[in-house]
């Protein structure tokens, strides 16, 4: 059913003139809530909220459909567009049921209680077990309606139980200052040790390394022709079986388009969608993120946005306060820790997340409107075996100057041929970091993030595919900002690169048990797709001596092979150069962007910084594994229509 359908909810709810009275059959059933409650009055919360003034006859009756439709509960439909009702809302719900309104829960917190429930249970439901009083066990809860649904299991754990209420922020205050903590600690070792890159030793790297160049300095120093000839050869290999991967995606993309997902079609039962969006030191694009994300077209009271934010990063909370968030977005602080990464923050804020569905974005992104309705359609029509929805990532500003033009070619070529491509012939898939879509069950049983990998994203698609899980690219675009300014630009891809780098050798510590659980097809694409991208990009300079020859110029390795070999080297090298362009021309032509595509061939140009980000990511390898080089966002999105 669409968003803002009138609902007939007759049976439950009744209006009588300007005054209306309530009378909602699950209301009253809350009469033996609490101990001093019972049967006192006929009249309901809802009634109760308006006498005090907390709201209108017509605001009640929007949120009486909410809570018919099992979206919400009174008290958080309520609260819809309105965040500082809290208090308001808290005090009145005490005084409708006669507890105890907390106004100080920080005095006399019996964490040995908390702990029996568990801290990120008690996030997530707004419950915090309080104190023993007398032979009863107080729990203060944000929402009544939460008290009734968990009463049995709580007393099973407890015993006799005292209700009392507090707005839901100051419960969340209170359990994250005494066991922030923790929840930092766990944020950072949620992933199998053996899976994870927390252990990584850049010495033994280094010493591994130093070993290989001494080799490699005796072979040139032995014969530098036949050494130089193998190192192009390996390097071309990669070369080849990159470009026939991509060229596998193209035929496949174009023989098997996936149908378009409609974002009409209603799901019998909309679930919860929660979405994060880490931030750090994003205070100047705070504003624009809240109106792009306030475009997105689904049922407000089944939309949890988390804006996360480092605990140091004081001038983005600050810009974050006075944006005037809605209720259904909300602010979660990450405290400090062992490492400073986005997967750390991800991690955190899982836990306070609401939804069933788990949706990641960048504080510059700028989704299609309809893209949650989208996701939840095809999650609705999928099996449990779909994990995880990848929507396509695009650039809205394209034009801004020649690198921007390049980036938006090599994103269509990933987004729109190489990743649905490889989707399609069965391989794992290299996440993007963005516009991500999970079922919450599968990502929690993979230990979600791995907070010290830096390109998160395409180690958790690997650990999806190793688990039996897929990943779906989903017809959905997300606009974002082209990283467009030369330094910026390398160091962000030595970012991506460096994670490619540790992805791979995290996962090669194992190489049988990798082989066994994604099988010969699976592992030959891993290889391909992080080996071998890493193999090209760090042997680049040796191709690039393959154009020295239509200047007449002369190729050592010629001298050192017979002519027909070295010819079908040449001939590979250019064909799979000409191959990369007609897959960018194809790719460009699947975006909405008018670029020429003489822009296409100028990638020549553009491929050598990449060669300078895997040299800075190889050092950083070596010297900083865990760092996060930050990219800065905000410099061109003035013109974008965020209206």
């Amino acid at each position: 059913m669409k968003n803002g359908q009138i609902f007939n909810t007759s049976p439950q709810v009744r209006t009588k003139s300007a005054g209306r009275v309530f009378d909602h059959a699950a209301l009253t059933t809350q009469g033996m809530l609490a101990k001093n409650a019972t049967a006192r009055r006929p009249r309901t919360l809802g009634h109760s909220l308006m006498q005090e003034g907390v709201v209108s006859a017509q605001e009640m009756i929007v949120a009486l459909r909410q809570f018919e439709r099992k979206r919400t509960s009174i008290s958080e439909a309520v609260l819809s567009g309105h965040a500082t009702r809290d208090t308001k809302i808290s005090a009145a719900t005490a005084k409708h049921w006669d507890v105890k309104n907390v106004e100080d829960l920080l005095e006399n917190i019996d964490m040995r209680l908390v702990d029996m429930l568990g801290v990120k249970t008690c996030l997530r439901d707004g419950i915090l077990p309080w104190r023993s009083c007398g032979e009863e066990t107080v729990i203060v809860v944000a929402d009544v309606q939460t008290f009734l649904s968990q009463r049995a299991g709580l007393t099973g754990l407890f015993g006799p139980l005292r209700m009392a209420v507090a707005p839901y922020r100051d419960i969340e205050a209170a359990l994250l200052r005494l066991r922030g903590a923790q929840l930092a600690e766990d944020a950072e070792t949620s992933v199998a040790v053996d899976l994870s890159c927390r252990t990584f030793s850049p010495k033994q790297v280094r010493q591994s390394l130093a070993g290989l160049l001494v080799l490699l300095s005796l072979a040139l120093a032995f014969d530098a022709t036949a050494t130089l000839t193998i190192l192009t050869l390996i390097a071309l290999t990669a070369m080849l079986a990159f470009t026939g991967l991509k060229l596998a995606s193209g035929v496949a993309v174009l023989m098997r388009p996936r149908p378009t997902v409609a974002s009409n079609v209603q799901v019998f039962s909309q679930p919860v969608v929660s979405v994060m969006v880490a931030m750090y030191k994003e205070s100047g694009i705070a504003p624009r993120l809240v109106r792009r994300l306030s475009r997105l077209d689904y049922p407000r009271d089944l939309l949890d946005i988390i804006l996360v934010v480092e605990a140091e990063d004081e001038l983005t909370r600050t810009a974050l306060r006075h944006s005037c968030l809605p209720t259904w977005m909300r602010v979660v602080v990450v405290p400090k820790g062992a490492v400073k990464t986005k997967p750390r923050a991800l991690n955190y804020a899982l836990d306070q997340c609401r939804g069933s569905i788990i949706g990641v974005y960048d504080a510059e992104d700028a989704p299609d409107p309809s893209q949650i309705r989208k996701v939840v359609q095809r999650f609705h029509e999928s099996t449990e075996k779909v994990a995880c929805l990848q929507g396509v990532l695009d650039f809205y500003n394209p034009e801004t100057n020649w690198l921007s033009r390049c980036f938006t070619i090599e994103y269509a070529t990933w987004f729109r041929i190489f990743l649905p491509g490889i989707e399609r012939l069965g391989f794992a898939v290299p996440l993007g970091g963005t516009t991500l879509f999970f079922r919450r069950e599968a990502l929690e049983k993979l230990g979600k993030w791995d907070a010290y990998n830096v390109t998160e994203d395409a180690d958790l698609g690997m650990r999806l595919a190793r688990c039996g899980y897929r990943t779906e690219l989903i017809d959905t675009v997300t606009e974002e900002e082209a990283n467009c300014r030369t330094w910026p630009w390398v160091k962000q891809r030595s970012r991506w690169i460096k994670g490619f780098m540790m992805t791979w050798a995290t996962h090669m510590r194992a190489p049988v048990k990798l082989w066994r659980e994604l099988g010969p097809k699976q592992f030959l694409g891993f290889q391909i797709l992080l080996l071998g991208s890493i193999l090209q990009q760090l042997m680049a300079p040796l191709l690039w001596s393959f154009w020295v020859l239509p200047f007449g110029l002369h190729h050592p390795v010629a001298s050192f092979i017979p002519h027909w070999a070295f010819l079908a080297m040449m001939g590979s090298f250019f064909t799979a150069e000409a191959i990369a362009l007609v897959i960018g021309v194809a790719a460009l032509r699947k975006t909405k962007h008018r670029l020429s595509w003489w822009w296409v061939p100028t990638l020549i140009m553009y491929h050598p910084l990449a060669t300078i980000s895997a040299y800075k990511g190889l050092y950083e390898l070596l010297t900083k594994p865990f760092y996060w080089d930050k990219t800065s966002h905000g410099h061109f999105d003035a013109k974008v229509d965020i209206n």
